[in-house]
């Protein structure tokens, strides 16, 4: 019945919403984000001509869980550009859009713009490479939707280029240095850091993709991830903070048992007052000190 009233009250508040206006060398361009680690990045390369509302920003929470809001839905409809993550992460996201197919509305659906779809990994922004593709489509954007503002948007772009230096820096320095050693993780949000790390990612996909899905992963992927834990086969625990579960909290607690280090990652920014690069660079920085400590 809840969620009903919310999906209704979203509805008429869509309804009283007019398009956007197209914006000039002097409007601020109304963003909003799906989750605030898209929209830290959108802020940064905004800069003064820009106003961003992030959504997605409770650092406890699962963000696969978030349930729309009626504010939500007049945040979406008075947007000139909406950023989603898509593949299935913000679904919620792409109904508002569906409820008010506003003209003049830009939208960035991340996961077409890498040629993604449902079914595969969203957890996008933890691959390096990736986060430039959408960096470069979100200034794109931008001169699209004020493009008087155009020579300072590819100024912002540099700028948070130098921003994003020291973050792009300890990627490349642990993967000099730990190339090919082997880690677990208990979901499938490090994947793409681990490729870009070259990190040896050992533990079963099936066991990784049941708990982004928050499901049970299947006891053979359990015994087996327990087995690589018992066996000191892999050398560090990656353990995303927000998706815990009684399996996941138990892998956690045999790492701990066999001396194995674990690291905890988030899916949003973690403090909230920090930026993109500055998030990502201290949860490297953590993981680099752990596979330090055993080496």
């Amino acid at each position: 019945m809840r969620k009903a009233l919310v999906v209704t009250l979203a509805l008429l508040v869509v309804a009283a919403c007019g398009s956007p206006q197209p914006a000039s060398g002097s409007t601020t361009v109304n963003v909003v984000a799906a989750e605030n680690f898209w929209g830290s990045l959108a802020t940064q390369l905004g800069g003064s001509r820009v106003s961003v509302q992030s959504v997605v920003t409770d650092p406890n929470a699962d963000p696969h869980e978030y349930e729309s809001s009626a504010a939500d839905a007049r945040a979406f409809a008075e947007a000139q550009l909406v950023i989603l993550n898509g593949a299935g992460y913000d679904t919620w996201g792409q109904k508002l859009i569906d409820a008010n197919p506003a003209g003049g509305r830009l939208v960035l659906d991340v996961a077409s713009l890498l040629g993604k779809k449902e079914g595969d990994n969203p957890h996008f922004w933890y691959s390096p490479s990736y986060v430039a593709r959408v960096m470069d489509k979100i200034t794109a954007e931008y001169k699209a939707i004020d493009p008087a503002d155009a020579s300072y948007f590819d100024q912002q772009r540099a700028h948070v280029t130098t921003n994003l230096q020291p973050f792009v820096a300890e990627v490349a320095g642990i993967k000099a240095k730990y190339a090919g050693t082997p880690i677990g993780a208990t979901e499938s949000i490090f994947v793409y850091m681990a490729e870009a790390l070259g990190l040896q990612l050992t533990t079963p996909e099936e066991f990784m993709n049941a708990v982004a899905e928050g499901n049970d992963p299947p006891a053979s992927a359990v015994v087996s991830f327990q087995d690589q834990i018992s066996s000191r086969s892999i050398k560090v625990l990656v353990y995303n903070n927000q998706t815990t579960t009684a399996v996941t909290t138990n892998i956690k607690s045999l790492a701990a048992a066999h001396h194995i280090p674990s690291v905890g990652v988030s899916e949003t920014i973690e403090p909230q007052n920090l930026d993109f690069q500055d998030w990502q660079l201290e949860q490297l920085q953590a993981l680099e000190a752990a596979l330090k400590s055993t080496s």
